[in-house]
């Protein structure tokens, strides 16, 4: 059962990824929640405790969307871990849009925020955790740099994809054409590059 903080928070959520951050107040939480006038004050006194608590409730809808994805599939090569990245990158820019669109949002706020910026890196590093995982089980010979190449293609992917949707978005042939040339790599040169 949802709690009424964590209402709130999925209002919040939809704030912040439908509108933006100016548009993030209490009064604004509370209309989207649908609950009476001052119900996100009294979970979230200030501003920066709600900020914390948002990115605390996008960071376990985050982590619940990647578990229940990560939990249905080992992949085992290039084409597979495409495959399952390409699913995941269409969820977040359709089915989990206003999800991602909040975690851009917070983003951009963090570059300004040290405590946000904090939280945000403490959530990143559990999804860099899978993925890193993901690459040792295809076989890539520097997980650790080939999860920031990959990493990086896919916000990019999405943050091109929410802002400019394409009716037939599909990355998945890019993902592996991608992920096929990092495993390609002659190691030596590979470890070479910073």
């Amino acid at each position: 059962m949802v709690s009424r903080r964590e209402i709130l928070l999925d209002a919040a959520i939809r704030v912040l990824g439908e509108r933006g951050i100016r548009a993030l107040t209490h009064r604004a939480v509370d209309v989207e929640a649908g609950l009476g006038l001052g119900s996100t004050t009294n979970y979230f006194p200030t501003r920066e405790s709600l900020l914390a608590g948002v990115v605390e409730r996008f960071a376990e809808r985050e982590r619940q969307n990647f578990e229940d994805l990560a939990i249905t599939v080992v992949p085992t090569s290039p084409a597979a871990l495409g495959r399952t990245l390409g699913a995941a990158v269409r969820d977040s820019t359709r089915r989990h849009r206003a999800l991602t669109l909040s975690r851009y949002v917070l983003l951009v706020e963090s570059a300004n925020n040290p405590v946000l910026r904090e939280q945000m890196a403490v959530t990143g590093a559990r999804v860099n955790a899978w993925m890193s995982a993901w690459l040792r089980a295809i076989g890539s010979p520097d997980p650790d740099r080939h999860i920031n190449v990959i990493g990086n293609y896919v916000v990019g992917l999405v943050l091109h994809e929410l802002a400019m949707p394409a009716p037939d978005f599909d990355p998945t042939d890019s993902i592996v054409r991608l992920l096929e040339s990092l495993l390609a790599e002659d190691p030596q040169r590979a470890s070479a590059v910073p």
